[in-house]
């Protein structure tokens, strides 16, 4: 038997995953990445860390494997928006990496959107005028880092996947259409990177990877690497990746993903579909130059709130132990959080919205607090299943998956107040596997992703269980409870 191999690397963790081509996985591997905040709203890690934990990772599965001989092909998901800035003749980084959700070119990006060019923005790449795509890091590392502007022709620029790949191979220069659709440098109705998005960011062209399919073989590993050379036959960013693990493969079809953020999307086909209710339009995948899109909305924090209630507040002694306290109170105790840790996301787009708990009195505790978390993720999924349906792409069964929603309670509470069917499968890292199909379709063993869409294997259903009055009063706290955060905004 041939395998799989996966390298899906994450914002707090990188891994990977070794999957025999009936889905099973066969083994894990995994790192965690430390996470530098060098200021308020400033969010880096270091290329060269990304870079060898997850060839520590790869190694460990490929010796799983039994050698790289018994690797069929590689994929990689990654986070995605995430720039890093390296050097043409040594590979070697030039400055940290800025993750997705820093937030250091809001003034950029508001200026930008005053000088009236958002529209041509969203025009040519579905997306918004937001420092969380690539474009604004890339324009203010060239204004900000003298390492990075004086490189000239030595500079090259990536999302991680890029820079997973020139690592790998020792120097080819590539990145899928998915992940190139969110850099806000590419026109996703062309394929190709526009020279009047370049130009408004001030981004050379020569810096930038070859846009290449989601599937098929892009090159091989430095045999140094692994003992031998394996292909690398699929990329995708980690949201495409989980949809295509979910199965979404027809109109329509949605999943959510809740990770450290939260990502929606939903299947649109080759119709490239704009939102009218600040969405983003993007590519869900590319195989033979055929370009498939998706409607996505995203919610920048998810199981990074668990975590800070953890780590910064103290308030659990793990992440698991979040369900136990929201199962013991009867409900919030007219707590509400709006988890705006980094901004809000869709449909807000309020980059320097900042995090509130209101509704505290002396009757609350902390399970409160947390029960209260734990709803926000209901709460920002609802507000973007209106915005979804407001643009045409109503939601029939959402399928979900990522840590959080190992969480019954949460997925039960999806079900209840999104009042839909919500799907779980048994294997929940739908991002990893969605890397494996696409390397699968890569390499030959599938032809199509309907065909590896039999990689998914069963799932869980939960239905929804709650009284009307009971989900509307919920929604009104929480909708009071955002406008009051958005107020404040507008104020400071």
């Amino acid at each position: 038997m041939t395998y799989l191999l996966v390298i899906d690397e994450g914002t707090t963790s990188t891994r990977a995953m070794l999957f025999a081509p009936d889905g099973r996985c066969l083994g894990s591997e995994q790192r965690d990445l430390e996470q530098h905040y060098p200021g308020p709203g400033l969010v880096e890690h270091d290329a060269e860390e990304i870079w060898e934990k997850s060839l520590e990772c790869a190694r460990a599965m490929v010796a799983k494997a039994g050698g790289a001989g018994l690797v069929a092909a590689i994929g990689i998901t990654n986070q995605r928006e995430t720039v890093l800035f390296w050097s043409r003749r040594t590979g070697k980084a030039l400055a940290p990496a800025i993750v997705w959700q820093d937030r250091r070119t809001a003034d950029l990006c508001a200026g930008l959107k005053e000088a009236g060019q958002e529209e041509m923005v969203q025009a040519k790449t579905g997306l918004l005028l937001d420092p969380y795509f690539s474009a604004s890091k890339i324009a203010w590392a060239l204004e900000n880092w003298p390492q990075v502007s004086a490189a000239g022709a030595d500079l090259m620029v990536g999302t991680v996947e890029s820079w997973l790949v020139y690592r790998l191979t020792g120097g080819l220069h590539v990145t899928d259409a998915t992940n190139a659709s969110r850099t806000a440098l590419m026109d996703i109705s062309t394929g190709g990177w526009d020279q009047e998005l370049l130009d408004l960011w001030g981004v050379p062209a020569s810096a930038l990877p070859e846009i290449v399919d989601c599937a098929g073989i892009y090159g091989s590993t430095d045999p140094e690497l692994f003992g031998r050379s394996m292909p690398i036959a699929g990329m995708a960013g980690d949201q495409q990746a989980a949809s295509i693990g979910q199965a979404c493969l027809a109109a329509g079809d949605t999943k959510a993903t809740y990770g450290t953020g939260a990502f929606v999307l939903t299947h649109t086909g080759e119709t490239l579909q704009q939102s009218r209710h600040r969405l983003l339009a993007t590519v869900a995948w590319q195989l033979g130059g055929k370009r498939i899109y998706a409607l996505e909305g995203s919610m920048f924090v998810a199981g990074s709130l668990i975590q800070w209630l953890r780590d910064e507040l103290g308030l659990l002694e793990s992440s698991a132990e979040s369900e136990e306290l929201a199962r013991s109170v009867a409900d919030n105790g007219g707590v509400y959080l709006v988890p705006a840790l980094s901004g809000l996301g869709a449909p807000h787009w309020q980059p320097s919205a900042r995090a509130a708990i209101s509704g505290l009195s002396f009757s609350c505790g902390k399970s409160h607090v947390v029960r209260a978390a734990l709803e926000a993720m209901a709460h920002q999924t609802h507000d973007l299943m209106r915005a979804f349906a407001s643009d045409g792409a109503r939601w029939g069964v959402l399928k979900v998956d990522g840590g959080m929603v190992a969480n019954d309670w949460l997925a039960q509470d999806l079900a209840d107040m999104l009042d839909l069917k919500v799907e779980r499968p048994e294997f929940i890292e739908t991002t990893a596997l969605g890397a494996a199909m696409l390397a699968g379709v890569g390499c030959g063993l599938f032809e199509s992703l309907e065909e590896a869409e039999a990689m998914r294997g069963k799932a869980v259903l939960f239905q929804p269980d709650m009284e009307d009055k009971h989900r509307d009063h919920r929604l009104a706290g929480w909708r009071q409870a955002v406008e009051a955060v958005l107020l404040q905004t507008t104020r400071s």
